[in-house]
């Protein structure tokens, strides 16, 4: 096409500005409302050091439309200290229907994509939408944007919002057809597909063209070492289209941290090495840990475990053990056994229930003595 046209401008999406986390608690929770807000306002920081022209949100700029008073006003007072243009997408969580939150966090910067007509930016530079107007599309929304759309001599940049090709559930109707997409791509109607909905940062496709920007800040656990969930959140993508060239530069914005841990715990070296790996987490006021532990440990190193994680759910923003995959038991060694000093009907009671550590049952009963008696000793 031979186009001398250069832009650069920032891709981002699932604000979802009103999200509640209940298990950070009150403390936890405003500190993570703040540090949300924070890094959108850092968007403003980047624009200003890259140069970027403008922002565009794809979609969940909003938890839902209803929201209080205070976090529209927040957010207002937010979106005026971005110092480019921002556009913003309606998704799925933040429709634009007739009670639309976006008639409401208004401000002079702020332009709404309430439509698929291709929005000038300057000259040369146009982006078009496909918005949300319900909660739920009974098509691709991104497909029927672009299908009327010419090849452009300018640079055209596509905002979308959802799951691609079969992602989601096969009878999804509102899937993205990727291949369309990247069709139009390489026919020269769009240069760059802005997507929001998924949290993480992620190419799509074989034109490295097509990105989930992914949450600014993290908003969901990662699993580890399984590499599951909210795999890389927390980033803002800046992107310099340049003729027939096109760069994409990850941010990292975001402090927090959510994952989601199962250990293996079979020794008192084992308690010392999933503590250690607790205790090297360098900003805990900023994570959240849901942890689950299969094995079978004795009294020192249970009793260690439990007085170390009460410590380290103090400092922490969440630490809550995952009990759907928590399989851990006590089981004493002799020489612990010999220390216990039982008398009586609970040394008589320990006794049978040693014979059947054999059996669930059994195991749990005996973890309940073993643990009442080391409250009382």
């Amino acid at each position: 096409m031979g186009r001398m046209t250069a832009t650069t401008f920032i891709h981002t999406s699932d604000f979802q500005l009103g999200m509640t986390r209940w298990f950070l608690g009150e403390e936890g929770g405003a500190r993570f409302a703040d540090d949300r807000e924070a890094a959108v306002l850092k968007l403003g920081e980047i624009a200003t050091e890259t140069g970027a022209e403008f922002i565009v949100v794809a979609g969940d700029v909003f938890e839902h439309n209803s929201l209080a008073k205070r976090t529209l006003l927040r957010a207002q007072e937010m979106f005026k200290r971005l110092p480019v243009p921002v556009y913003l997408l309606p998704g799925n969580h933040d429709p634009l229907v007739a009670d639309s939150v976006f008639y409401k966090a208004t401000a002079d910067n702020v332009h709404v994509i309430a439509d698929s007509e291709p929005i000038q930016i300057k000259e040369g530079v146009e982006i078009v939408g496909a918005p949300y107007t319900s909660k739920r599309a009974n098509h691709d929304l991104v497909r029927a944007a672009l299908e009327r759309l010419e090849p452009t001599d300018g640079i055209r940049i596509a905002v979308g919002h959802g799951q691609v090709d079969s992602r989601g559930a096969e009878d999804d109707a509102d899937v993205i057809d990727l291949s369309y997409v990247e069709d139009k791509i390489r026919a020269g109607v769009i240069d760059y597909l802005a997507l929001g909905d998924t949290h993480s940062t992620m190419s799509l496709g074989n034109t490295g063209r097509v990105w989930f920007s992914g949450a600014p800040e993290t908003t969901d656990f990662h699993g580890v070492p399984a590499n599951t969930g909210e795999v890389d959140s927390g980033n803002v993508l800046v992107v310099t289209v340049d003729g027939e060239d096109v760069d994409i530069d990850k941010r990292a914005v975001g402090r927090w941290r959510f994952e989601a841990l199962d250990r293996e715990v079979n020794s008192e070296e084992d308690v010392d090495r999933f503590l250690k790996e607790l205790e090297d987490y360098p900003d805990k006021i900023r994570t959240a840990i849901k942890y689950g532990l299969r094995g079978t440990v004795g009294l020192n190193a249970q009793a260690k475990l439990q007085q170390r994680l009460g410590e380290l759910e103090e400092v922490f923003a969440s630490l809550k053990v995952r009990d759907r995959t928590t399989d851990l038991y006590l089981e004493p060694s002799e020489e612990e056994l010999a220390g216990m000093d039982m008398h009586g009907y609970a040394a008589a009671a320990l006794q049978d229930l040693l014979d059947e550590l054999d059996t669930e049952v059994g195991r749990d009963a005996a973890n309940l003595l073993f643990r009442l008696h080391m409250k009382e000793a």
